[in-house]
């Protein structure tokens, strides 16, 4: 139990900077509680003056006691409508704070994360799991205060009227805390059990969504239907659990407050008989019982929203206690202008796991405005090397140099605007094919246009039906693969960068465009320096030199002929590919 409270103070100290933000509407809301407790706990007391008053033949008072009576109900609806507004709106804004915290974070953290943690467990976090911990300060831990606070005021008017008959109500409260705990410990545990079913189930729909088309035409949507249901069976399950946990407490309370009633008519019938107390004061007593034992139960139902956010909390943490690998140096270096482009790779190697390296050890240097090609066999560690020269992943030992500079102590904004790199799969966002092109940066359009014409895309570009301004659906689903490589290419024509990388970026290209691009880069690739990596040989006859890679090694470099004439691993791949196409 030790341990559980001192996780939750630790989940509850990482949240405080974002509730600090909101403390002016927390405060007001706090300001709002004592005032709030004693116009519902006057209430019993005037109804107590006003029906012994009435019993005793004395109704001068009635018409008094009504307007304090319905006063009271008043400020009590009046500020109760006040504090849920404050409440919900300063739970709102830290639940907007922390998602962008949140995001801002995921978007900061390395490919090495991301290739390991499934998209849609990342958007539980982002989305209902933030939401569970907005709904904490909406109509959870101020609520729980404002409870505790009602509980306190009348048990405090209850003392002051009747002691003893306040006693035997304040002894149910003993069991009660114990019960609450009881369930709670095992509320918590079943609610993360749910959290993480939920984001398996996210990350299934975000799988089948994505790749629907490969679903169809394999006719997967029976066998797909059929995980799906096995993961959302075991969701059920585990919501099964927590709706056991709920009804539990509702009903144990629901039990105790029975008892609480009839204890009391029980004691105050008898006192009532016996002229001990006024009928006035035991309908008082039931009243404040029912305001006692009310709060009681609200608590246990927002315990259990309390609950739900310190699970989304933890999970949230686990995110956001992930370790951000690729940081901008305290004093970054400056590239020289104009760039020279050399790049320089020193015994570098990676490994995604522990003893799993997928480079071992490679060196090589490209000299200002050489072109080379990388090649080897699937798997070789072609696109590894891109992705450390981007500084997408961190080498596990060695260095790589741009112009002398180590790029970990570049900024990662300057590395790569040197570095201009056009994958096979051009992505798209959503919105126009102007803000494609830009990404948000500010360059004119006529220097988007003259990017694109530069690209002979231009006249592409212009047969969408509203040209620049055609907006762009989700992932670009209104263009096709090769129409979206187009604007790959522009986009990086745009930037005009010192380096380019081409990794397989003609691939998804028809023979006719094909031509058009290669035109256009033979104009782009002069006096920059190139990397290319490309699976059909014969496109990279004319490169400078070809590097070739096997199982993460650098094995064999050279010109085209000069690799032919070794009759090694180079010589065995064009050979075979040439018999494919014979």
């Amino acid at each position: 139990m030790d341990l559980g409270l001192a996780k939750d103070r630790n989940l509850i100290v990482n949240l405080w900077p974002y509730i600090r933000r909101q403390n002016k509407l927390l405060v007001s809301a706090l300001v709002l509680l004592p005032i709030l407790a004693v116009s519902s706990g006057v209430q019993p007391l005037i109804l107590k003056d006003a029906l012994d008053g009435a019993l005793k033949g004395d109704l001068a008072q009635l018409p008094q006691s009504v307007i304090l009576l319905v006063s009271c109900l008043v400020v009590q609806l009046v500020l109760t409508g006040t504090q849920g507004f404050i409440l919900q709106k300063a739970g709102q804004n830290i639940t907007a704070d922390l998602r962008q915290s949140l995001f801002t974070h995921v978007l900061s953290l390395s490919s090495a994360y991301f290739s390991r943690t499934p998209v849609g467990k990342l958007i539980t976090r982002l989305t209902s799991d933030v939401e569970a911990l907005g709904d904490v300060f909406s109509t959870g831990a101020v609520g729980i205060l404002s409870d505790l606070v009602s509980i306190v005021v009348v048990l405090g008017f209850m003392l002051v009227l009747r002691w003893d008959l306040a006693l035997v109500l304040a002894a149910l409260l003993i069991p009660i805390a114990l019960i609450v705990l009881f369930f709670q410990q095992g509320y918590r545990r079943a609610n993360f059990r749910v959290r993480e079913e939920l984001s398996t189930l996210n990350s299934i729909l975000q799988e089948n969504m994505l790749g629907i088309t490969v679903v169809q035409m394999f006719r997967r949507e029976k066998r797909n239907g059929e995980q799906f249901q096995a993961v959302n069976t075991q969701y059920r399950r585990a919501l099964d659990e927590t709706i056991f946990y709920e009804s539990a407490i509702s009903a144990v309370m629901e039990w105790i407050g029975l008892v609480a009633i009839a204890t009391l008519l029980w004691f105050g019938g008898g006192a009532v008989l016996q002229d001990a107390i006024t009928y006035g004061t035991l309908v008082a007593f039931i009243q404040y019982a029912q305001r006692l034992f009310d709060p009681i139960r609200q608590i246990t139902e927002k315990f259990t929203v309390v609950q739900s956010g310190l699970t989304a909390l933890e999970r949230i943490g686990m995110v956001l206690d992930e370790p951000i690998e690729i940081r901008d140096p305290a004093q970054p270096k400056r590239l020289p202008d104009p760039l020279r482009g050399e790049i320089r790779f020193e015994d570098v190697s990676l490994a995604y796991k522990d003893n799993d390296r997928v480079l071992n050890r490679i060196s090589f240097t490209i000299k200002p405005g050489e072109k080379v090609a990388l090649v080897g066999p699937t798997g070789a560690g072609k696109s590894s090397i891109i992705r450390l020269l981007s500084r997408l992943y961190e080498p596990t030992s060695g260095r790589i140099l741009v112009d002398g500079i180590d790029i970990r102590d570049l900024t990662q904004e300057d590395l790569r605007r040197a570095i201009g790199v056009v994958l096979q799969e051009g992505f798209m966002f959503s919105g126009d094919v102007a803000s494609n092109l830009s990404l948000g940066e500010t360059y004119p359009l006529a220097e988007v246009e003259r990017a694109a014409r530069a690209m002979n895309v231009d006249a592409f570009i212009q047969s969408l039906p509203e040209g620049y301004q055609t907006q762009v659906r989700e992932r670009g689903s209104n263009l096709s693969t090769g129409q979206k490589q187009l604007l790959a290419f522009a986009r990086i024509a745009l930037r005009d960068p010192r380096v380019l990388v081409l990794d397989e970026a003609t691939a998804s290209l028809d023979v006719g465009t094909e031509a058009l691009v290669q035109q256009a880069l033979e104009k782009l690739l002069v006096d920059r320096t190139a990397i290319i990596i490309a699976h059909r040989l014969s496109t990279i006859r004319d490169v400078d030199r070809i590097l070739v890679l096997k199982r993460g090694e650098l094995v064999e470099a050279g010109t085209h002929q000069e690799l032919l004439a070794q009759n090694g691993v180079y010589a065995n791949l064009y050979r075979l590919q040439e018999m494919a196409m014979a």
